[in-house]
């Protein structure tokens, strides 16, 4: 090889390894089970979340934030894929198994049971691009053979796996869980090591530090989905007692549930601390929200209806905020209706890298709202869940949300629901019966979309009795 042309591949080389070293980190906090009404920057006058909350006053809180549904797989497919569950088949939690051959009057919709390889995810598109990709804590989206987070994008995996919830959230995180269809009992391991007395949560955020110190000369896409505050609820007994002396009639949730939430605001302010002493705070975009909103057995969302399992407006309504590199101005909200689709565009377009339209095809970009150089324009938001849970007010339906109304199309009775959200957050009046038109015109829009996205039907089912 020639000097000269030795010359310019190193030249190229120098460049591209320039341009890896100013690229700016990514770090998406995702914290399952955790309601709107729950956190003190979204009103909670119960739960202390103080580093979250200065999380917030550093950049900007989108209030009309929504998960691509009321379970967790479907959100979390749509987070990595850009899609909406609906075309990508990940409609249900995994591995379900809740629905009654005799109990139910309708066959649910097919779904998948693992993320398919096909998806380029968020983490294999940054992988592509340079970064050093880590996943820290709950996967969800199927299991081996080939179906983790090492299949699917990530360099680094600590605890992701088949299972939706911990063993147990202490040392040494073992426990079972009895699968709803045959009743036999799986064993769940959570992490295969730890010291006595030792917090899931708390050990999970170690790990990321160590992660973050180890990646600190290149680029990294830190992905933390918390196991926490999803059940088991179980925490740590100082922080329980925190919250036991308050009175009955000033809690928004149990105690327990209440530490929970506090232990992952410490993991975060011990994440973001860290970026501060490496230097890297102002290089890394952070990222930070939910699931699916708070179970009903452990907290409340009013003014909003219902919890986790629901698609009313307490079950999918849930917190964003992002903060850090590229996020113009402090203490900013903004009222623009998100999806978990938009994720994936939305840090490419942050970090400067091209967008694939044809991946994260339901996502839209809220990056010019993030940097204050635009505003983000759609449609609509949509939702289908041809399925059954057990959770309070679930049903199976489709919805569409345009503007300030929400119609729900109720599959089981074909019966509609229309809701002013302007005026009636909390979904009590049904408009339904006012509205005609208004029904009719967002009906043909939500049909028009499920055809488009090949949404699964459900069909009535032979086998029901009522029992």
């Amino acid at each position: 090889m020639s000097r000269s042309a030795l010359a310019v591949i190193l030249c190229l080389l120098a460049q591209w390894t320039e341009g890896l070293a100013e690229r700016s980190n990514v770090v998406l906090f995702l914290v399952d089970d955790l309601g709107w009404m729950d956190l003190g920057c979204q009103g909670s006058h119960y739960y202390k979340t103080p580093h979250i909350d200065r999380l917030a006053a550093s950049g900007i809180r989108f209030t009309n934030a929504y998960a691509a549904c009321a379970v967790c797989t479907p959100t979390r497919a749509s987070i990595l894929t850009g899609k909406y569950p609906a075309r990508n088949l990940m409609t249900q939690w995994l591995p379900a198994g809740r629905w009654s051959a005799s109990g139910h009057r309708m066959k649910e919709g097919r779904f998948l049971r693992s993320l398919p390889l096909e998806e380029v995810t968020l983490a294999e598109s940054l992988r592509e691009a340079g970064y050093r990709t880590l996943h820290v804590g709950k996967w969800h989206l199927g299991g081996p053979p080939f179906s983790l987070p090492s299949h699917h994008g990530f360099d680094v995996n600590v605890g992701g796996s088949e299972h939706g919830a911990p063993g147990h959230y202490f040392y040494p995180y073992k426990g079972s869980w009895k699968i709803p269809t045959t009743e036999q009992r799986v064993q769940k391991i959570t992490l295969p090591d730890g010291k006595k007395g030792e917090y899931l949560t708390d050990r999970l955020t170690s790990e990321a530090l160590k992660l973050i110190e180890e990646s600190r000369d290149q680029p990294f896409f830190l992905y933390f989905p918390f196991y926490a505050v999803h059940t088991p609820l179980q925490a740590k007994r100082d922080m329980i007692a925190r919250f036991n002396t308050v009175p009955n009639a000033e809690r928004q949730g149990s105690p327990v549930y209440a530490a929970m939430v506090a232990s992952v605001d410490a993991s975060v302010g011990r994440v973001l601390k860290k970026l501060e002493e490496l230097n890297l705070n102002e290089d890394t975009l952070v990222i930070f929200t939910s699931d699916n909103g708070g179970f009903a057995g452990a907290t409340k969302h009013d003014p909003l209806r219902a919890n986790k399992g629901s698609h009313y407006e307490g079950g999918i309504r849930i917190p964003l905020i992002v903060a850090g590199a590229g996020v113009k101005g402090r203490e900013r909200t903004s009222s623009v209706p998100t999806i978990s689709n938009d994720i994936y565009p939305t840090v490419l377009e942050m970090m400067g890298l091209p967008s694939r339209p044809y991946q994260h095809v339901d996502g839209v970009s809220l990056a010019p709202v993030i940097k204050s150089s635009g505003e983000v324009r759609r449609d609509a938001l949509f939702w289908h869940y041809p399925h059954y849970n057990r959770h309070p007010q679930s049903a199976p339906v489709s919805i569409v949300r345009k503007g300030k109304w929400k119609l729900i199309e109720f599959l089981e009775r074909s019966e509609f629901e229309l809701y002013d959200l302007e005026i009636d957050p909390g979904e009590q009046a049904n408009r339904a019966t006012d509205y005609p038109n208004l029904v009719s015109e967002l009906n043909t829009r939500l049909q028009e979309w499920k055809k488009e996205v090949g949404a699964q039907a459900m069909a009535s089912n032979p086998q029901y009795t009522g029992k």
